[in-house]
């Protein structure tokens, strides 16, 4: 198990080098940052730095506009994170979505959280026009986020609707992108 996690670490450190220095996707910033190598570098960069370790944030990027979600041990964890994600090269905008949530209490919001996810997807697997649009659910602290990409205004608004109806949501951020019709 310790051969196995020095070599996770070892990869990781060797990948992460290399987006650092930029040597692994070329000359990324002479056509504008790819949305996977902006996400890769934050999620890089919010690891090494000492003020958010601990912290669950995932990081998800659209058009050189990044969001962070999850959950930040205190409030200037949480500020330090959104500093650091508006840092990285190529990044437009930041959308901090980060609660804050002590360390104690964050295994009993974590099982809430996920019970609360999974009851969305089955209440979105019900219905025929959700389940196939490929909306996904992700839960912070009881605030519900949308996201994804669906053919009209109405999935969207049916998306929201239908997470709101799942016991235990205390809001629904709807953050996803209509399809743009050729």
């Amino acid at each position: 198990m310790y051969t196995t996690t020095v070599s996770t670490w070892c990869t990781a450190l060797v990948i992460g080098g290399a987006l650092i220095a930029g040597s692994a996707f070329g000359k990324a910033e002479e056509k504008g940052m790819s949305d996977s190598w902006i996400t890769a570098k934050t999620k890089i960069a919010l690891f090494a730095d000492s003020r958010v370790k601990g912290s669950d944030i995932s990081v998800a990027t659209t058009d050189g506009k990044v969001i962070i979600r999850g959950k930040a041990d205190t409030d200037a964890a949480k500020q330090a994170a959104e500093d650091i994600a508006k840092g990285v090269q190529g990044t437009k905008a930041v959308k901090n979505d980060l609660q804050v949530v002590a360390p104690p209490k964050r295994e009993a919001i974590d099982d809430k959280d996920d019970s609360i996810t999974t009851r969305v997807n089955e209440q979105m697997a019900k219905d025929p026009q959700l389940k196939t649009a490929g909306i996904k659910a992700q839960t912070n602290a009881g605030v519900v986020s949308l996201s994804g990409e669906v053919p009209d205004l109405t999935t969207s608004a049916q998306a929201s609707w239908s997470a709101w109806q799942v016991p235990g949501v205390k809001a629904v951020k709807n953050d996803l992108t209509v399809k743009e019709k050729a």
